[in-house]
């Protein structure tokens, strides 16, 4: 090959979206991509002096396809492989392909597809289905319970002036718990609410702080609050008010879960990771996510047998929740083109919100950056 020849391919393997890497017959990483780098967190000069071994679990599913591919001279494809190591940090599930080098005797070419990306695409899609069965239903307790409830509230207060003082303090029970499941009819009204929103270029760092600001003034005066922020991020389309309700719910959420602890801290993250894109269903658009804001915490996680359901409504580990809280943050994200997921473990738990950027078009349409139409 020419040296142009070699630049080319460089370019070409290195715009691949998912990391790519060669090992040598002795297991050693020859050439790593510029994904791989981030994969690794090492750069490719780095790599080129370990082995792989070095960075997957001691008698790892990786190394033995890669001996499977060596013997048998054929590619080979593995799903859902657990790689996850201390050099590689925790929950790595991966999709591997492993394939031969023809050139190079004993070489392997392996691509791995983290398996998250897919996975928030259709835990999103399962979210804005959740979100939807609770707007109708939102709309039916509006309707065929509210007036009722109103009718029984008027004849406990009534009951409460006549009945003896014994029998008053269940009137006046009647009167609060009908208040409670109005209140609770009145939070489940919001997702039936489909009018179109006021939208406008919003930096959502101005958002993540007036939000800090309101949480060390009240609910979270006691946590530690850490800011990661890329200050070169570009606006967002969005309905400021309701992303101040999204990160609001998140970080009271996150300072429940650390409760009293005297080291509990929450972080908050923005960052720009382009490569995120998805077909938007029923239309002919092509919708890349790039802008990541995120909301840490160091308390005790989520309960695994709920992760997978937590954006659902009514589904809550507080012994006075209600369970929509996060289905309403799922609503908003959804209704702004965006996904949210959630990472959760024993040492703390990460809501990750991807949403399109905002760019001005030249003739003055306004569309969210990354949006483009399919030929």
């Amino acid at each position: 090959m020419t040296a142009r020849t070699l630049d080319v391919a460089q370019l070409a393997i290195d715009s691949i979206g998912h990391p790519v890497i060669i090992v040598d017959e002795g297991g050693i990483i020859t050439f790593a991509n510029a994904e791989a780098e981030n994969f690794f967190r090492l750069s490719a000069t780095m790599l080129a002096r370990s082995k792989l071994a070095d960075f997957v679990p001691f008698g790892s599913p990786l190394l033995t396809l890669i001996d499977q591919v060596r013997e048998r001279r054929a590619p080979v494809n593995e799903y859902r492989v657990d790689i996850s190591s201390p050099r590689l940090g925790p929950d790595r599930m991966v999709d591997i392909y492993v394939a031969p080098v023809s050139e190079l005797p004993g070489a392997a070419v392996i691509m791995f597809q983290e398996r998250s990306m897919a996975e928030k695409i259709d835990r999103q899609m399962t979210h804005r289905g959740a979100a939807r069965s609770v707007t109708g239903l939102a709309a039916m307790l509006a309707h065929e319970i509210k007036n009722p409830l109103s009718g029984i509230r008027g004849a406990a207060q009534l009951l409460e002036q006549v009945v003896s003082d014994e029998d008053r303090s269940l009137a006046r029970l009647i009167t609060e718990e009908t208040d409670r499941i109005v209140a609770l009819v009145d939070r489940m009204e919001v997702f039936s609410d489909e009018r179109p929103v006021d939208r406008e270029p919003v930096n959502i760092h101005v958002v993540l702080d007036y939000v800090k600001a309101i949480a060390l003034n009240g609910f979270a005066r006691h946590i530690t609050f850490v800011e990661e922020y890329d200050p070169s991020l570009p606006p967002i389309l969005a309905n400021r008010d309701q992303l101040v309700q999204v990160f609001l719910n998140l970080i009271k959420n996150a300072a429940e879960a650390i409760g009293n602890s005297g080291d509990g801290e929450i972080k908050l993250s923005t960052a720009f990771r382009p490569g995120i894109r998805f077909s938007v269903p029923g239309t002919r658009e092509r919708v890349s996510l790039p802008m990541e804001f995120s909301v840490h915490d160091n308390g005790p996680g989520v309960p695994e047998d709920i992760q997978s359901i937590i954006f659902d409504p009514f589904i809550t580990t507080k012994p006075n929740g209600s369970g929509l809280g996060l289905a309403l943050v799922a609503k908003i994200v959804g209704a702004h083109g965006g996904v949210i997921e959630c990472d959760s473990s024993a040492r703390g738990t990460t809501f990750r919100i991807l949403m399109p950027a905002w760019r001005e078009q030249p003739e003055g349409m306004v569309r969210p950056q990354g949006v483009e139409a399919r030929a």
